[in-house]
């Protein structure tokens, strides 16, 4: 039997046109988005009311801030853009240190602001700001859409700019009139294709040539390693020649921590044999790095006896600090398998090295029944294994984490490298646990750095996301406290946090679980009970306010003039 509804002349699924707002909503459906992170607001509540109908999932932030860190930390885990969404004027005002962040760190990240109508802007209209002018340093491009129908082309030139080359953020915004605009629709746009690059021979000849002639060669790996998803390259090149290496806070991961020729992290509060092996070496492959200030130290004086390979696939980044001898543009997958790697015979070299390595290991038996926070970190880091993932803030905690936690992968180990901005840390870990759910994800953040981003923590109970939080309680601004006592002459100004609230019991009022732990004997159970917890959870820590962090070398000094502590 045939039914009434049947016989009736097929409806087109779907419709001839469309306001701006639903092509917004098709367009991320069809990049592939699984979640966006926003809030609403006046100028951009045309998208929010097509966003009830959209096939991804938004999740309400508390404050725009966290939606693009939580942006941030899901691109870095997934590889895939993150897209943050606010109105317009303080809400899209908000989005700019997330931004700059992502820009600072190459992190592809979406930024989707509301706006004014057209007639009104220029007028200082209610919540009217110019911000794309306001962004211009910090993005790779912007757009401001003038017609409801360039929406689709636009967007998928967004996410084309945002993940090609050297990523990094891009800006959209949306005037309310283009949002409300009803259009004809248009077939979907293509995606750019990148032209196929080439390698330049003779630069990897001569990269080759002075790989086999150097008798102390180092490798120097960055955060670009894991931004081309090259650690199996890496690692494979490493293992292959049997170079030492060396890393930057962004490159932890690449290499394991239990690599044989790892000598860890460089820099300003890097490992002594890692610094040390880049002050002796005659040849530095620096890969994916780009020799910031805080790695280096006193420029002139670092790798003073070394020629430079630099493998970088942002030309402007080759030579900007520091001459390089050979320079090969390129994304480091298919240079590293052009170098046609062979064993090298640089076993001297290596010895020195190792036996550089094991004379500054860390210890980890500091005096006292207070809560050592360098063997907090390392305990819970390796109890957690493969599946850890840190998110971390900024401060004395982010380079304990450097230095003693054990990554994996360079996924493991988010933070704030180049803007070091505080307040990363829970909302990263709001996108890194989304992104990895099966993950032990964590955020190590320090008493002053918890409250910038504190609200999210309403985040986390809406959705009942387990993130883990531990959180190292010094009553002080630590590492200005630290640079105060060591270069300014111990006058601590405004660093005092002595009045801190119990924070277990504020995670207790947002409905989170949480617990105080101050001494030695309570660390072990207290991380069986963070790992175990099958919800949200907050570790509130007690350390001891004059803890510092080792080693450190001096502002504008070598880094050769490194000075070491107690446990160092």
């Amino acid at each position: 039997m045939t039914s009434a509804a049947s016989t009736l002349p097929k409806q087109d699924a779907t419709p001839a046109t469309a306001t701006g707002a639903r092509l917004v909503v098709e367009a991320l459906e069809r990049q592939g988005v699984e979640l966006v992170f926003g809030y609403p607001g006046g100028a951009i509540m045309p998208v929010y009311d097509a966003l009830t109908s959209a096939r991804f999932k938004h999740i309400l932030v508390r404050h725009e801030q966290g939606a693009a860190f939580a942006a941030d930390a899901y691109a870095r885990v997934t590889g895939k853009p993150g897209v943050c969404l606010a109105t317009s004027g303080p809400g899209a005002t908000n989005l700019v240190t997330g931004i700059a962040n992502a820009m600072m760190d190459s992190v592809p990240l979406i930024a989707i602001t509301g706006n004014v109508a057209s007639a009104l802007m220029g007028t200082d209209a209610f919540q009217e700001i110019d911000i794309l002018g306001l962004t211009l340093p910090i993005v790779k491009h912007s757009w401001i859409v003038r017609d409801a129908a360039d929406i689709p082309a636009v967007f998928a030139g967004a996410f084309h700019v945002a993940t090609s080359g050297r990523p990094g953020p891009v800006l959209i915004d949306l005037p309310k009139d283009v949002q409300v605009a009803a259009v004809a629709r248009a077939s979907s746009s293509p995606i750019p294709q990148e032209p196929a690059q080439r390698l330049d021979p003779a630069q990897l000849r001569r990269a080759e040539s002075a790989i086999s002639a150097a008798q102390r060669p180092l490798l120097y790996i960055g955060g670009g390693a894991r931004i081309a998803n090259a650690t199996d390259d890496v690692r494979a090149f490493a293992r292959t020649t049997g170079i030492p290496a060396v890393c930057t806070l962004q490159g932890l991961g690449v290499l394991p921590p239990d690599w044989p020729t790892n000598l860890g992290m460089i820099g300003m509060h890097g490992l002594r044999a890692a610094n040390e092996a880049v002050q002796q070496c005659d040849l530095l492959i620096v890969l994916g790095a780009r020799f910031d200030d805080r790695a280096t130290g006193q420029l002139s004086k670092f790798a003073p006896h070394a020629r430079v390979i630099h493998i970088d696939i942002d030309a402007a980044e080759i030579s900007k600090l520091r001459d390089a001898q050979i320079a090969i543009t390129s994304d480091l997958k298919p240079a590293l398998r052009a170098l046609s790697p062979r064993p090298l015979r640089v076993e001297a070299w290596r010895q020195t090295c190792a036996q550089s390595k094991a004379a500054s290991a860390f210890r980890y038996d500091a005096p006292g029944d207070d809560i050592y926070a360098p063997a907090l970190l390392k305990e819970l880091s390796e109890r957690s294994g493969d599946n850890f993932i840190a998110t971390c803030d900024v401060g004395q905690h982010q380079m304990w984490v450097a230095q003693h936690c054990r990554f994996p992968a360079p996924q493991a180990h988010l933070t704030s490298g180049g803007l070091g901005a505080m307040g990363y840390g829970v909302p990263a870990g709001i996108g890194a646990k989304l992104a990895r759910p099966d993950a032990d994800v964590v955020t190590i953040t320090g008493d002053g750095s918890f409250f910038m981003n504190i609200q999210e923590l309403a985040t986390l109970k809406r959705y009942d996301i387990p993130l883990k939080i531990v959180l190292l309680d010094n009553s002080s601004l630590g590492l200005v406290r630290q640079w105060q006592e060591l270069f300014f002459d111990q006058n601590y100004s405004e660093i005092d946090l002595s009045d801190n609230p119990d924070f277990a019991a504020v995670a207790r009022a947002f409905g989170i679980d949480a617990f105080r732990i101050s001494k030695r004997e309570e660390v072990s159970v207290g991380i069986e009970r963070l790992l175990a917890s099958t919800g949200p959870c907050l570790a509130h820590v007690v350390i001891d306010p004059r803890s510092n962090v080792w080693p450190l070398v001096p502002p504008g000094k070598s880094n050769s003039d490194m000075i070491h502590g107690a446990t160092q």
